[in-house]
C-alpha cells in the first residue's frame, strides 16, 4: 500500500489514461463488432434471398431451363450477377438437381443435390440457410425458379446464391483493424496529453508528488494549531483564504471565515494595502478588541506577480507582560548585587579596622550589623514562610544598604506560602515596584526611612509600603497608576501602571494615603481565592 503511495503522479495519470482508454476501446470495439457481425450478417442474408428471388424471376434464365438443358446462356448470367452481388457462386439446378450455372464451369450439367433445396422444389418457398456447401460454411438464399403454363405453374428449378462466412469474417475483421488502428492513435494521443498533463500539474504544485503535500499539509496544519500568533491570508481578490486558530480566538470569530473579505472580518487591517503595492508592513499597531496587537503583513509574490497576502499579528499586552518580567527579573538581579556589594565593603570596612587595631569599633559595628540581620532574618526566614516574598525583600534589603535606606520590616509581619494563582511575576511587579518607589521618594530625604509589611490574615493578602518622602498630593492620587504617568521625568511612569494592572489581574485592590506628617502609604488586598469579595 505504501508502495502504492509513494508512486509518482506522472505514472498514475498516465495508468489511469491508459486503463480508462483501454477499457473505452475494448468495450467499444467489442460492442461494434457484435452489431456489425450482425447487421453485417442480416444484410448478406437479405442479399443472398434478393439475389436468388432476382435470378429465378429472369425470363431468359426460365426459357433456357425450358429449351435448352446444355445451355451456356445461364452460366453466363449467373456469372455476371455473381461478380456484381458479390457472392461466392450463383448456382442454378433445375428439378433433378442438373446444374445450369457453377463457379466452376467444369460442374455444369452435372447432377448437384442440396438436401434443403426441397422447400423451394416442394412448396415454391423463398428461405434462408446457414449450411455447409462446397466451398465451406456459408450463408445460402434459395428462390424456385416458377414457369407459369397458364392452367398451372409449375417449379422448374432452384436458384442457390451463396456468400462465404469466412469472407464475411473478413469483412468485419477488416472493419475492426481500421478501429483499433483509429484507437490506437487516440491511445497515443492520450498518453502523450497525460505526460503533458502531469508535467503542467507538478509545475503547478512545485514539483512535489501528492504524498508529499499531504505530508506539508499536515505539518502545516500542525504548526498554524501551535502558533500563539494568530495568522491569515488573502488572495487577489482580498478574500481570506487561510486562518489559524489563534486569529479566530483574537477576531473573536466561532467559526471559519473562508472566502470573506478581510475588510469585514479585520476592517483595521492594512493587507488590502499591502495587496495594492507590494510594500511589506513591520510592527504597526493597531486596536483590536480592546486590545493592542502587533501586524506584520507580507505580500505573496509568485512569478514576479503579488497572488496575496499574509499577515500575523500578536497581542501586544501579552510582549507586555514578558517584558515587564524581564525588566523586573533584571531588577532583582541587580538588588542581589547590590547586596553583594554592600556586604562586600563593609567586609573591607572591618578588615580595615582589625588591620589598624580598632578591635572595639570592629566589634560594634559586628554587634550592630548582627543585631540588625538578626532581626530582618527572624522576621524574613521566621515569620515570612513564602520563599518568593523572601526573596525580593532578601534584594531590597541589599539595595537600601547600598543606597543608605533604613528599609524595615515591620515585626507584625508573618505569611505562609501564598496561593498557586499569585504568579513570581506578580509578586515582582507589586512588591518590587512598591518598595523602588518608596526608595526613590526618600532618596532626598535626610534621613531615608521605608517600612514594609505583610499579612494574610483573613481572607487577603495585605501588603503596605511606607515611605517619609514629600508624599502625593490629591490631584497626583487621581492619576498616579496611569500609563506614562510620572513626577521623576520623561520616559517613566510604567512602574505603578503594571502595579494596577497586575493587582487587577489578581482581582484585588490598591489604597493610597499619606501620613500626618509626610510620605506616603500604599496598601494592596489580593484575594486569596479568585473571584471572593473582600
Amino acid at each position: 500500500m505504501n508502495k502504492f503511495l509513494n508512486v509518482s503522479l506522472q505514472t498514475k495519470i498516465l495508468g489511469l489514461i491508459i486503463t480508462l482508454l483501454l477499457f473505452v476501446i475494448i468495450l467499444l470495439t467489442g460492442i461494434f463488432a457484435y452489431f456489425e457481425s450482425t447487421e453485417t450478417k442480416d444484410e448478406t442474408k437479405k442479399l443472398a434471398l434478393q439475389t436468388a428471388k432476382t435470378v429465378s424471376l429472369m425470363p431468359a434464365v426460365k426459357e433456357e431451363l425450358q429449351s435448352n438443358p446444355s445451355s451456356t446462356e445461364i452460366q453466363t448470367i449467373a456469372e455476371q450477377i455473381r461478380e456484381q452481388a458479390g457472392a461466392a457462386s450463383v448456382i442454378v439446378t433445375n428439378r433433378d438437381g442438373i446444374c445450369y450455372s457453377y463457379p466452376d464451369s467444369d460442374q455444369i450439367g452435372k447432377t448437384i443435390q442440396h438436401k434443403d433445396d426441397f422447400k423451394a422444389l416442394v412448396f415454391g418457398g423463398n428461405y434462408v440457410t446457414e449450411s455447409t456447401g462446397e466451398m465451406g460454411p456459408a450463408i445460402r438464399g434459395k428462390a424456385p425458379i416458377i414457369v407459369d403454363f397458364g392452367n398451372y405453374k409449375k417449379v422448374m428449378g432452384v436458384v442457390t446464391v451463396e456468400f462465404l462466412k469466412k469472407d464475411l469474417h473478413n469483412n468485419i475483421a477488416n472493419k475492426i483493424t481500421k478501429i483499433i488502428l483509429f484507437s490506437s492513435f487516440v491511445l497515443g494521443l492520450g498518453i502523450i496529453g497525460g505526460v503533458y498533463l502531469a508535467k503542467s500539474i507538478r509545475k503547478d504544485t512545485l514539483g512535489l508528488e501528492p504524498y508529499e503535500i499531504a505530508a506539508l499539509f499536515r505539518e502545516r496544519s500542525a504548526i498554524l494549531l501551535s502558533i500563539r500568533e494568530g495568522i491569515i491570508s488573502i488572495d487577489q481578490k482580498g478574500l481570506i483564504t487561510m486562518m489559524n486558530t489563534s486569529a479566530k480566538e483574537m477576531l473573536g470569530l466561532e467559526k471559519d471565515a473562508i472566502n470573506q473579505p478581510i475588510e469585514t472580518v479585520f476592517p483595521q487591517s492594512t493587507m488590502k494595502k499591502v495587496l495594492e503595492t507590494g510594500v511589506i508592513e513591520k510592527n504597526i499597531e493597531m486596536e483590536l478588541k480592546d486590545k493592542i496587537v502587533i501586524v506584520n503583513s507580507m505580500p505573496i509574490i509568485e512569478n514576479g506577480r503579488i497572488v496575496g497576502v499574509v499577515a500575523s499579528f500578536r497581542d501586544k499586552t501579552e510582549l507586555k507582560k514578558m517584558i515587564d518580567t524581564l525588566s523586573e527579573v533584571r531588577k532583582y538581579s541587580e538588588d542581589l548585587r547590590a547586596q553583594t556589594h554592600e556586604f562586600t565593603n563593609k567586609l573591607y570596612v572591618l578588615l580595615g579596622l582589625l588591620e589598624l587595631g580598632h578591635y572595639d569599633e570592629a566589634i560594634e559595628m559586628i554587634k550592630t550589623e548582627s543585631t540588625i540581620h538578626q532581626n530582618q532574618n527572624r522576621i524574613l526566614f521566621e515569620q515570612i514562610h513564602d520563599a518568593k516574598v523572601q526573596a525580593i525583600l532578601l534584594g531590597k534589603l541589599g539595595k537600601a544598604s547600598e543606597k543608605k535606606i533604613n528599609f524595615t520590616l515591620d515585626p507584625n509581619s508573618s505569611i505562609e506560602p501564598l496561593p498557586p494563582h499569585i504568579g513570581v511575576s506578580q509578586l515582582v511587579t507589586i512588591i518590587g515596584n512598591l518598595i523602588d518607589n518608596a526608595f526613590e521618594a526618600v532618596a532626598k530625604q535626610g534621613k531615608k526611612e521605608v517600612l514594609f509589611f505583610i499579612t494574610d490574615v483573613g481572607n487577603d493578602i495585605v501588603i503596605e509600603v511606607v515611605d517619609n518622602g514629600p508624599g502625593i498630593s490629591d490631584e497626583q492620587i487621581e492619576t498616579i497608576f496611569k500609563k506614562g504617568f510620572s513626577m521623576k521625568g520623561p520616559n517613566r511612569g510604567y512602574g505603578l501602571s503594571n502595579v494596577k494592572e497586575a493587582i487587577d489581574e489578581l482581582e484585588g485592590t490598591i489604597e493610597v494615603s499619606n501620613q500626618k506628617d509626610h510620605g506616603a502609604i500604599f496598601t494592596v488586598f489580593i484575594p486569596k481565592k479568585i473571584g471572593e469579595q473582600h
